[in-house]
Formats: C-alpha cells, sequence, structure tokens
C-alpha cells in the first residue's frame, strides 16, 4: 500500500504544460506538410511514390529518434533530450523552406523528423514521472492535447497563408507560401528550447543517478509532504544501478526467453492505433478532398474543421480518462472507429462517379470522417500515449517505451508511405483503402479486451 501524497499542484501542471510544448511541435511538424503536399509535388514534378517518401521518410527519423530517446533519457537525463529536440526542430523548420531538390527537402524533414521521435517519448516518460497517480492520466493527456493543437495550429496557420497568397504555389512577402508554411514552425521551436532549460530533472531519473539531493529538492517542489517515503519508494524500484537493456523485455517460461506480455500488449497498442489510419486525415486531408471534388480552398477549410473536431474532443478525453479509465475509453473507440471508416469506405466505393463523389456521398463521407476523428480523439488518441508512459515499471520504463515508439513510428511510415500509392493511378483506390483501416480498428477491439489491463490511480511504483 501507498500512503496518501499531497502534490503542489500549481508546479506540477506547469512543468507538465513545458514538458508537452514538445508535442505541440510533434504535431505542428507532422502536419505542417498537409497543406504543402500538393504544391511540393508540383514544384519538384514528384511521382506518387516520391510523394509517399516526402511524407512518410521523416516518419523513420521519428522511429530513430523514439527508439534512442529511451537510451539517452537514461544517460543524459529528460531535459537535455528536450533541449536537443528543440534544436532538431528548429533547424529543420528553417531547411525545410530552402530545399533545392526533393532530396534535399527529405533530409531537411528527416531531421524534423528525429526531432519528433524524441519529443514523443520524452514527454510522456517526463510527465508520467513528475505526475501524481490520481491527475496523471489528465496531466499524461497534456501530451495529446498539445500534439492536437500543434495540428490545429499547422492546418490553422496554412490556411491563412494560403488565404493571402491564394494557393501554396503563389508567392507572398516575396517567397512561395508552402516555404513560409514550414518557417513558422522555428517560433514555437525557440519556445520550446527556452521552457526546457528551465525545467527541473526528473526525480526519478536521478534516483536511478544516484543524485538523492538533487532528488529530493525536485521532490520538494512538486510535493508537499512525505517526500522521504516518495524517494523510498521509488528507490526500491531500482534493484541495481546498470542501465536497462532491451534484454530487461523478456521473462524467461519453460527454459526460453520470450517478450513480456506488458510489452506484447505495448507494442499493440502503440501499432494498432497508426494502423487504423489517422494520419491519413492530417497528412494527405487537402489533397484526399481535392482529388473527390473540393476546391482548395474549401479543403484547406474541411481539414482545418477535421483539426478542430480534434482538439475538442481530446479536451473532452482529458475530462473522462481518470473517470471512465483507459480500457473502456479505448474500446468504445475502437468500436466508434470501425463503424465511422466502414461507412466512409463505402462512400468512396458505392457513392463516387469517376472518382468524384455525389453531393449526398460527399455530406456523409465528410460527417463519417468527423466521427472518426472524434472517436479517435477521444480515446485512442492520448489514451495510448499515457498507458505507454505508465504502464510499465520504473525499471524498464524508458527502453520498453522506445521500442513501442520504434514500432509506432514504423506503423505510422508504413501507413503514410503507402496511402498514395494506394488511391493512385494503379492502386485499388480510397474506398478500399478506407476498408483496410476499418479491418484494424475491428481487431483494435478484440485486442483491448482481450490484452490490456486497467492502470487508473495506480502508482508508477505498483506497476
Amino acid at each position: 500500500m501507498f500512503c496518501k501524497r499531497i502534490y503542489s499542484l500549481g508546479t506540477v501542471i506547469l512543468i507538465t504544460l513545458s514538458a508537452a510544448i514538445g508535442g505541440f511541435l510533434f504535431g505542428f511538424d507532422s502536419s505542417v506538410i498537409n497543406g504543402a503536399n500538393v504544391a511540393i509535388k508540383e514544384h519538384f514534378s514528384c511521382n506518387d511514390l516520391q510523394l509517399g517518401l516526402a511524407v512518410s521518410l521523416p516518419l523513420i527519423g521519428a522511429a530513430i529518434g523514439a527508439y534512442f530517446a529511451g537510451r539517452l533519457a537514461d544517460r543524459f537525463g529528460r531535459v537535455s533530450c528536450m533541449l536537443a529536440a528543440s534544436i532538431l526542430f528548429f533547424v529543420s523548420a528553417i531547411g525545410s523552406g530552402l530545399p533545392f531538390n526533393i532530396t534535399d527537402f527529405i533530409i531537411w524533414r528527416v531531421i524534423g523528423g528525429v526531432g519528433i521521435g524524441v519529443a514523443s517519448i520524452i514527454a510522456p516518460i517526463y510527465i508520467a514521472e513528475t505526475a501524481p497517480a490520481h491527475l496523471r492520466g489528465r496531466l499524461g493527456s497534456m501530451q495529446q492535447l498539445a500534439i492536437v493543437i500543434g495540428i490545429f495550429f499547422a492546418l490553422l496557420s496554412n490556411y491563412v497563408i494560403v488565404y493571402f497568397a491564394g494557393s501554396a504555389s503563389n508567392t507572398i512577402i516575396g517567397f512561395e507560401a508552402w516555404r513560409i508554411m514550414f518557417w513558422v514552425e522555428a517560433i514555437p521551436a525557440l519556445i520550446y528550447g527556452i521552457a526546457a532549460i528551465q525545467l527541473p530533472e526528473s526525480p526519478r531519473y536521478l534516483i536511478s543517478k544516484g543524485r538523492l539531493e538533487d532528488a529530493k529538492k525536485v521532490l520538494e517542489e512538486i510535493s508537499l509532504e512525505n517526500v522521504e517515503y516518495e524517494m523510498y519508494s521509488i528507490q526500491s524500484t531500482f534493484r541495481n544501478s546498470r542501465p536497462a537493456r532491451l534484454s530487461d523485455l523478456l521473462e524467461v517460461f519453460e527454459g526460453r526467453a520470450h517478450i513480456a506480455p506488458i510489452v506484447w500488449a505495448g507494442l499493440g497498442l502503440a501499432i494498432l492505433q497508426q494502423l487504423v489510419g489517422i494520419n491519413v486525415i492530417f497528412y494527405y486531408g487537402t489533397m484526399l478532398w481535392k482529388s473527390v471534388g473540393f476546391g482548395e480552398s474549401d479543403a484547406f477549410l474541411t481539414s482545418l474543421v477535421s483539426s478542430g473536431i480534434n482538439l475538442t474532443m481530446t479536451v473532452i478525453a482529458i475530462l473522462l480518462i481518470d473517470k471512465i479509465g483507459r480500457k473502456p475509453l479505448l474500446l468504445i473507440g475502437s468500436f466508434g472507429m470501425a463503424i465511422t471508416l466502414s461507412t466512409l469506405s463505402g462512400c468512396f466505393i458505392f457513392g463516387a462517379d469517376n472518382g468524384i463523389l455525389s453531393s449526398s456521398s460527399g455530406i456523409i463521407a465528410l460527417t463519417a470522417a468527423n466521427l472518426y476523428v472524434a472517436f479517435f480523439a477521444a480515446t485512442w488518441g492520448p489514451v495510448m500515449w499515457v498507458m505507454l508512459g505508465e504502464m510499465f515499471n520504473n525499471r524498464i520504463r524508458a527502453v520498453a517505451i522506445a521500442v513501442c515508439g520504434l514500432a509506432q513510428w514504423g506503423a505510422n511510415f508504413l501507413v503514410s508511405w503507402t496511402f498514395p500509392i494506394l488511391v493512385g493511378e494503379n492502386g485499388i483506390g480510397i474506398g478500399p483503402t478506407y476498408m483496410i483501416y476499418a479491418f484494424f480498428a475491428t481487431i483494435s477491439i478484440f485486442f483491448v479486451a482481450l490484452f490490456i489491463r486497467e492502470t487508473k490511480n495506480k502508482e508508477l511504483e505498483e506497476m
């Protein structure tokens, strides 16, 4: 049993919001391409394969950043990794607006992708290690809220830029509009770096390094009492001083080493969150709606509306996650996404003429797409990140999240790279592609029901 702890809530929230700026950049950087991909395709005369690589290869960078972030966080600290991520975001933002060819552009985007990967892993680790158990779900959800705010502002800034320029390919203040879309990101990247410098290090990291006095000072800033007991509880979970290794994710059963069930559960959550195809909406939404009959301005506005729904429902998720629990929300989301994705697929299969949606099919498709976004944002979007931050024990948390993050970004790459190919001239079409995503949403129902355990209101030291 763990004694009740009283926390300095204002300090914890400030720490959480500062750390979550990385989530904002995560969302902004990954979605800013939505408004620029058509212009980039025209500017560099790209085919569908090249465009898919331009959008998806940064996700390989994110996978690499996510995989190594856990180890780097255990070696150099959580705050140092946040600062490194802010530098990567800034460099990528400037370079992405100054490419000479498509290869050059991809390189700059991959650099930003590494930053995304680092930020995606560090923020949930840091927030989970500083937040009290009874509020950890809500505060952990700030990561996802920051991500969707970043997505919203990326699409909003794209819409505003295109509104004044007339098109992403047109010139504004002496530069093509799509270049300015990327340069906007440099501002929050600088803010992230400044915020990171001000943050205290994670007390659990400090204790793992034997810096007990430093850890005590941080805990005294966060906790109003029971600091000594909390330090003892954390220390007891670190059985030796060596860093966690991949082998720690294995357990021996009948004389053979197997991946621990909790790791399989984390991997399943990470991969299924992407295989339902959510990022197709935020990476290719503008291009998708233009391809089925929407004008450029309407396509931008439609993507912005979807992002607004994403933001609103994420706020609702934050209010519900510590009341309803993680597993019930995941099940609700899985059922909702399976139904809406199937409906969306049907609209494109049966309601389109030569690839153009009819008026009635267009209304149903838009409604289904936005309901799909709503179900994802209220459930799988934030819950997956919260659970990855809290489902593993202190000993393996960083390395386990790193492996799950690698899997998550790998799945993201697969979906993002294949989408323009699947819906292109030689592909299977939009309808069958969405049916694939509906299939994985259905699979997620059974996965959650069978393999996911509730983590609501449990201390990290109980995991």
